[in-house]
């Protein structure tokens, strides 16, 4: 048997907005939920294992869950109550290491290396961490995967949801790993999936047999690193205490606004500055929050996920027009602001980003193209079309 040179734990909790209403809710267990945006142009944040029986999942317009699964019960995002849980949940892992690394909500890695004394083997600590968060959360539970490396834990976690306990020992990593799809890859999207289909290479065994000359011929730079994680290997630490700071841009009115066709253009201007700024500092955002004030001093604010982390300013003023509606927006309003949250480096890899599409690419060289024509020619040398605003004062 092979020694653990690394022990890392990947927790993921099960389902969690909607586990957290259906534990807040004893009418919903059992019942198809998803939360998400319930506008026309809303999304999926989080779908019940009851509502993915009917083909609901995250990301997918709100409108197409309600063809899929009408039955289903459809809730707004409560944020606050996610976080109360979450702050809960991250007590808890921070009780069984000192080094974790939250990655959103609702998972983290946990390096557990020499803590067989405390906890057991890796099998234990994985059974004794899933029944600390169930009990400090009142009954949510969490998918657990252990490895030797951050992917093959990541991996391990998925492989039995919900509620499930994945151990992967260091010589049943090739085995473990083999038979799995290649989108199992960190960073494999359809695209770069349909390419390595078209290669023959179907499952991670195929591309971890394949040549690093072939995959950097049709895959570039990033084909040695898909072909390091096929073949289980990456030597990432996990990083505790990762940057959770904001990158925000708020106004104060000249005059009050009430209405979203009032405040988008504020929005809009907002989401350029803070888009600028994330592109100069390296990091994406995860999430955005849109704070408004009203003419009675009210703070008011609301946040969402958004489908992938992002610089774009579009994306992320799309994030802020879809949270509109959230807000009463009959009340006139003094000050508009937006921030983008749970940065994250730019180069990190994401689930299906190896290979954006030309038009995002395309989209990305502009916004860089006027990012270094404002910075030689100041703020105001070049303006998106529409996004100048008239008579705003900035605070």
């Amino acid at each position: 048997m092979a020694v653990w040179t690394r022990i890392i734990l990947h927790a993921d909790m099960d389902a969690f907005f909607a586990s957290v209403e259906q534990r807040d809710d004893p009418g919903l267990k059992g019942r198809p939920v998803v939360v998400g945006g319930l506008g026309p142009r809303g999304v999926v944040s989080t779908a019940s294992y009851e509502a993915r029986a009917f083909g609901v999942r995250s990301a997918m317009p709100i409108l197409e869950a309600r063809r899929r699964c009408p039955q289903a019960v459809f809730l707004a995002p409560d944020f606050g109550r996610y976080r109360e849980a979450s702050q809960r949940v991250m007590e808890v892992f921070r009780a069984f290491s000192p080094l974790v690394e939250p990655l959103s909500l609702d998972e983290a890695f946990l390096d557990m290396t020499g803590s067989e004394g405390l906890f057991g083997p890796p099998g234990a600590m994985g059974g004794a961490l899933k029944k600390a968060v169930r009990e400090a959360t009142g009954g949510l539970t969490a998918s657990v995967g252990l490895a030797t490396t951050k992917f093959v834990a990541k991996v391990a976690s998925d492989h039995r949801k919900p509620d499930g306990l994945t151990v992967v020992p260091p010589e049943g990593t090739t085995d473990f790993l083999r038979p799995l799809d290649a989108s199992k890859i960190w960073g494999v999207g359809p695209r770069t999936r349909d390419i390595l289909l078209s290669m023959g290479l179907a499952t991670i065994g195929d591309v971890a047999s394949a040549s690093e000359f072939s995959l950097r011929g049709r895959l570039g730079e990033s084909g040695a690193q898909v072909l390091r994680l096929a073949r289980g290997l990456d030597d990432r630490e996990v990083v505790p205490d990762r940057d959770t700071r904001s990158v925000g841009a708020e106004k104060t009115l000249d005059f009050d606004a009430s209405g979203a066709e009032s405040l988008l253009p504020h929005l809009r201007r907002a989401a350029e500055r803070v888009a600028e700024q994330l592109r100069s500092e390296g990091f994406k955002a995860g999430a955005v929050r849109v704070k408004l004030k009203t003419s009675r001093f009210r703070l008011l604010t609301r946040q969402a996920p958004l489908s992938r982390p992002s610089d774009s300013w579009k994306e992320i003023f799309q994030a802020a027009e879809g949270l509109l509606p959230r807000f009463d927006l009959t009340e006139p309003m003094r000050l508009v602001g937006l921030a983008a949250i749970d940065l994250r480096p730019a180069g990190t890899a994401v689930q299906g980003e190896l290979f954006e599409d030309s038009g995002r690419e395309r989209e990305r060289t502009l916004e860089r193209t006027v990012d270094a024509l404002r910075a030689r020619f100041g703020p105001h040398a070049l303006d998106w079309g529409g996004s100048r605003g008239g008579g705003q004062k900035q605070r």
